[in-house]
């Protein structure tokens, strides 16, 4: 059984703001260990909503022995994720595992079986230790993304200031508060069964509190999602960017942890929630019958802030629009195959390529050739003339993908969910 267990002594000290604060560690088969080798399996007996919900997220399955995705990357760039010691081709601890491992990553473990807390992707640890984000980027020409972006305290802590007291500590702090308020388990319990903690009064006692309120802004989250460039200096992975472009006043939380019933959705949908990418981007159809033919006029919204697509540069999304008979029957399609090369406007992507101009995998790609992604609140219309007879209807789809169609071909040995289009949005005319 593994159990958070306060250690009191000087040489455990965490200094912030002047105050020095015991830090925690855990007791792990009998052996004290740091939190970050900490199980989030410890924290589902109390948190079970929030538990259920991380454990089906990306965040849970973020590394490359979970996501078939990254996995077939990190194979392919670094090696076997199950082995200590691998590197990059530059011989250095590799960049990904700082955002995709990050308990692994403070221990510079590459193998990520070696306990459950390494390959549990960004656990409950990995985000409750963050003190504030510094700011990603490059220092000296290294990057400096994902756990190195953080101040990290060995001191778990929440974005409502809770304080997280253990043996005498709480026995003490039991008696300095009433028994009603918010419930915060980490205090323990007395041998009545209380276990309450006034947020309200904590806050007028004179203890060293963690607060953190930056878990409640985007800093949370910029450390991974913010920017991230490859040798050659091509942009990849820019969500921070774009979110600084939007000038929007919303955090990431206040759509990606929408809060229910009180509490913040650890499912952290994004561009795998089928759910989340319907809500991204708002479409509107227009059909008016013009000089024989009719004029279509397909509206997209772009409801975010940030790119649609955004992240991983291989993700794209495209339009597909369809008239048809009375009897359904295809009448004219704005493609055949793809829209790539047949209607470009129709393709939304972020495409690189090399010194000479050919498609490029984002590690090695030297320029990017071409970026349709619809910006951060985008309105952009997309305008059609159809020709066809007897049409009764038409109908606009939006389909979202994680992977572009060169990735698709060559990586056959990926899921077929991860390849297929997943429809986020769509509207239907009748004439």
């Amino acid at each position: 059984m593994i159990q958070l267990r306060r250690l009191v002594t000087i040489g455990s000290l965490f200094v912030m703001g002047g105050a020095a604060i015991p830090t925690q560690a855990a007791t792990l088969d009998g052996k004290q260990v740091p939190l970050n080798q900490l199980s989030a399996e410890s924290c589902k007996d109390c948190h079970k909503a929030i538990y259920k919900q991380w454990k089906g997220s990306m965040h849970a399955n973020s590394t490359a022995l979970k996501d078939p995705i990254h996995g077939a990357l990190y194979r392919k760039l670094i090696g076997d994720p199950s082995q200590p010691g691998q590197t990059d081709k530059k011989g250095n601890f590799p960049v990904c595992l700082n955002c995709h491992a990050p308990n692994a990553a403070r221990d510079t473990s590459t193998e990520l079986d070696a306990m459950p807390a390494y390959n549990e992707g960004v656990s409950c640890v990995s985000c409750h230790s963050f003190v504030h984000n510094k700011g990603a980027g490059f220092v000296d020409g290294k990057p400096v993304l994902g756990l190195k972006a953080y101040e990290v305290s060995d001191q778990l802590q929440g974005p409502m200031g809770f304080v997280h007291e253990q043996g005498a500590a709480a026995d003490a702090l039991r008696k300095a508060l009433d028994d009603e308020g918010e419930l915060n388990p980490h205090l323990g319990r007395d041998n009545q069964g209380r276990a309450y903690l006034p947020a309200k009064e904590v806050a007028e006692l004179d203890l060293p509190l963690q607060g953190n309120t930056s878990l409640q802004t985007s800093n949370a989250c910029l450390g991974c999602h913010d920017k991230m460039q490859n040798v050659h200096g091509v942009p990849l992975c820019a969500t921070g960017d774009e979110y600084d472009k939007s000038a929007t006043q919303e955090s990431c939380q206040s759509c990606h942890m929408a809060s229910v019933k009180g509490v913040a959705d650890h499912s952290m949908g994004g561009g795998h929630s089928v759910g989340v990418l319907k809500r991204a981007v708002k479409l509107d159809l227009q059909v008016e019958p013009e000089a024989g033919q009719l004029a279509v006029k397909v509206q997209l919204h772009n409801k975010s802030a940030h790119n649609v697509p955004t992240g991983a540069p291989f993700r794209n999304m495209y339009l597909k629009l369809s008239a048809f008979d009375v009897n359904g029957k295809l009448l004219w399609q704005n493609f055949q195959k793809h829209p790539m090369k047949e209607d470009p406007q129709a393709f939304f992507v972020y495409a690189l390529a090399d010194k000479e101009g050919k498609p490029a995998m984002p590690p090695m790609a030297t320029q990017v050739v071409k970026n349709t992604r619809l910006q951060p609140y985008e309105r952009r219309a997309l305008e059609y003339r159809i020709t066809a007879d007897n049409v009764k209807s038409v109908r606009a789809e939006l389909y979202f993908n994680l992977l572009s169609p060169g990735m698709v071909k060559k990586m056959k040995a990926l899921p077929d969910a991860l390849k297929a289009p997943k429809r986020i949005g769509w509207s239907e005319v009748q004439l």
